[in-house]
């Protein structure tokens, strides 16, 4: 019986994918770089710190990585606060309070900076919910690299058997695979480019997913 949902954050819980890409866009046009769209969306899953990383293999910069992600991270903090149309993705509050209310354990397991994270969730109110707040900052390694799932996995004290994850990214998807974590697919239409083959299901609303579905989605 599933014990324990690992939660991504961005494009799962919230759409701050477009603040993201204001802020990025506007570092890019700082750097006098040109970013395709499919190098942007290669991006998605990782942490703030590999991206800059990726981006120095490709281009001339010669900035440090860690003046990099503290720039963008100021370009993000003050489109976040300024922008008033930011929501919770449609049916996930719902979903968030009803798997709570129910005893499963809720976990996220976000590529986030933990002050992003913790922006969020306050805004929100989300915090009272989830048992950890897990950030890719902590790692070395970004999605597709397991290590986020895995230790979500460690920090709730269940089997990687009794937990799933639930992610709209296709690095998302590769790492909780990789972490031998069942995988939900989230499919929205805020996020493009992305691969859902090796999903174990696919939502595209989560109206398809409720605490009954979710605690026998491996005896199914």
């Amino acid at each position: 019986m599933i014990q324990t949902v690992i939660f991504d954050m961005d494009g799962v819980i919230v759409d701050t994918e477009p603040v993201h890409h204001y802020a990025y866009n506007q570092h890019f046009k700082q750097l006098n770089i040109e970013v395709s769209p499919e190098m942007y969306a290669s991006f998605t899953g990782n942490s703030t710190k590999n991206t800059y990383e990726k981006l120095k293999a490709n281009f001339e910069i010669t900035e440090s990585i860690t003046d990099l992600v503290e720039a963008k991270r100021n370009l993000f903090n003050d489109a976040f606060d300024s922008k008033e149309d930011l929501y919770l993705i449609d049916g996930v509050e719902d979903l968030i309070k009803e798997l709570q209310r129910n005893g499963m354990q809720l976990i996220l397991a976000s590529s986030s900076a933990n002050v992003t994270i913790d922006r969020v969730f306050t805004r929100f109110g989300l915090h009272q919910y989830f048992t950890h707040l897990v950030s890719g900052e902590d790692f070395p390694n970004s999605k597709p690299h397991p290590a986020i799932f895995e230790h979500a996995a460690k920090l709730s004290g269940n089997s990687v058997e009794h937990c799933i994850v639930i992610e709209d990214s296709t690095n998302g998807i590769l790492a909780a695979k990789a972490a031998g974590i069942y995988c939900v697919g989230y499919d929205s239409f805020n996020t493009k480019l992305q691969d859902y083959s090796k999903a174990d299901k696919i939502i595209k609303d989560f109206s398809e997913l409720n605490f009954e579905i979710i605690k026998s989605i491996k005896e199914n």
